[in-house]
């Protein structure tokens, strides 16, 4: 892991991205690349069709210059390798299309109060889409301890092995790494087979067992969280498919709502 794709865009949650993804870069001694957003605006109505649209996207790319100065003058002093991506565009598109070299692209999970962006369901689309693992953190968040507490959530589902394989390089930071077991009745994977893959890493987690229905699995997770101390998650996203995920709520969409820690999610 060490090319590591940070979302930039004016927003309230910018802050929490950026703080995040250089704590990542830093540990990994990798290379940030910022991909800077101008996002294309919706309008309601007509406004003069084309001629509204190109008002509000040259105020929208005049914004993204002036945050763009900023950023640049703060990346200069911290002390990373990083690069500059302009993009226009809808943001889970533009995080694909400069994916194809990032090893894990860092969101958020709310873009200020407004529904369109919805941040929550641009990362499960970066998720799905991108094919590869995304660290999406609460806009609250300032930074996060890669050598503290770590949670990993194992059914033996392809999407759960994804998460555990992309997120070795950070689990061997941490100081421990709680490997929990969720049973769906008869599980699809040992969870001994997982300790024994992160063992070989260097890793030896404490592993808990938890036997829960679909509807219940969110419930679990956020409690281990608070129970662990966790200082984020390590999770399959979207394991069930699209329409169970709907009809249940859906364990993914719940844990980018509520969960109070950065989620590394892989699909």
């Amino acid at each position: 892991m060490k090319n590591i794709l940070l979302l930039v865009h004016d927003d309230a949650g910018q802050e929490a991205r950026f703080q995040a993804a250089l704590d990542v870069t830093r540990a990994v001694e990798g290379h940030l690349i910022c991909v800077d957003i101008s996002v294309l605006p919706v309008l309601v109505g007509d406004f003069y069709s084309g001629a509204g649209t190109a008002m509000l996207l040259a105020d929208e790319r005049q914004r993204e210059a002036d945050n763009r100065s900023q950023l640049e003058a703060r990346l200069a002093t911290e002390q990373v390798s990083w690069n500059w991506v302009e993009a226009t565009g809808t943001i889970a598109d533009c995080l694909r299309d400069a994916s194809a070299l990032a090893d894990l692209i860092v969101v958020n999970r709310k873009l200020d109060d407004f529904p369109v962006p919805e941040m929550r369901s641009v990362a499960g689309e970066v998720v799905l889409k991108s094919h590869k693992p995304v660290l999406a953190v609460p806009d609250s968040s300032r930074g996060l301890n890669l050598s503290g507490r770590v949670l990993v959530c194992w059914d033996g589902s392809a999407c759960a092995t994804a998460a555990l394989r992309a997120a070795v390089p950070l689990l061997q930071l941490a100081e421990t790494v709680v490997l929990l077991e969720i049973e769906e009745g008869g599980g699809k994977g040992d969870v001994e087979e997982a300790a024994a893959y992160l063992s070989r890493s260097g890793i030896k987690p404490l592993v808990r067992r938890r036997g829960a229905s679909l509807d219940r699995i969110s419930t679990i997770i956020l409690d281990d969280i608070r129970h662990e101390r966790a200082d984020y998650v390590v999770m399959g996203g979207f394991s069930h498919l699209r329409f169970t995920e709907a009809l249940f709520g859906g364990v993914t969409r719940r844990m980018l709502t509520e969960s109070p820690v950065p989620l590394l999610l892989a699909h």
